[in-house]
């Protein structure tokens, strides 16, 4: 029996998957079993009698694979498509993952955000997020930063605390 060697990941890009409804988790488990590394960004949402745990981009999952190989990733049960432009697998920026990684690693409230932001971006001076840059907007009397995933015209928002942001001198 031949060994298959796991996939390259450390070196491939990353891509957005789109998958089945409601399907975000258990191919995020499957891909991982195939030794790929993939990434489902998720939030709380709470109601009166429960807490549920839902992907920030339903439908998608992103997951780093060489795009001339990507066979083994396109047969995973619920993996509808790798999202393309132009007719070629689009890859997803890095620091756009990178910047959901470090606000699902900070543990703090967020959400899917229905627009892509307007205005000018603000870089976050302290705290958990410190560094990472995204449009501040006032929802509901709290501070929210929104950051984008461009590919998928998608955004999420992340409550902010004040005290974080460069005051104007």
């Amino acid at each position: 029996m031949e060994h298959q060697s796991l996939p390259d990941s450390a070196v491939s890009p990353w891509f957005a998957l789109y998958v089945k409804p409601r399907h975000e988790k258990n191919v995020a488990c499957m891909l991982r079993g195939k030794g790929y590394d993939e990434f489902v960004p998720l939030y709380n949402r709470r109601t009166p009698s429960r807490t549920t745990e839902l992907p920030l981009f339903p439908s998608y999952v992103f997951c780093r694979f060489d795009e001339n190989r990507r066979l083994p990733v396109l047969t995973v049960p619920g993996v509808f498509s790798v999202v393309e432009f132009g007719g070629r697998p689009a890859a997803v920026a890095e620091d756009e993952i990178a910047v959901l990684k470090r606000v699902i690693e900070a543990r703090i409230a967020r959400q899917p955000w229905p627009d892509l932001p307007v205005g000018g971006k603000v870089r976050i001076a302290a705290g958990p997020l410190q560094g990472i840059e995204g449009v501040v907007v006032t929802h509901k009397n709290t501070s929210r930063l929104i950051v984008s995933v461009g590919l998928l015209q998608r955004s999420v928002a992340v409550e902010l605390d004040r005290e974080w942001l460069d005051q104007p001198a």
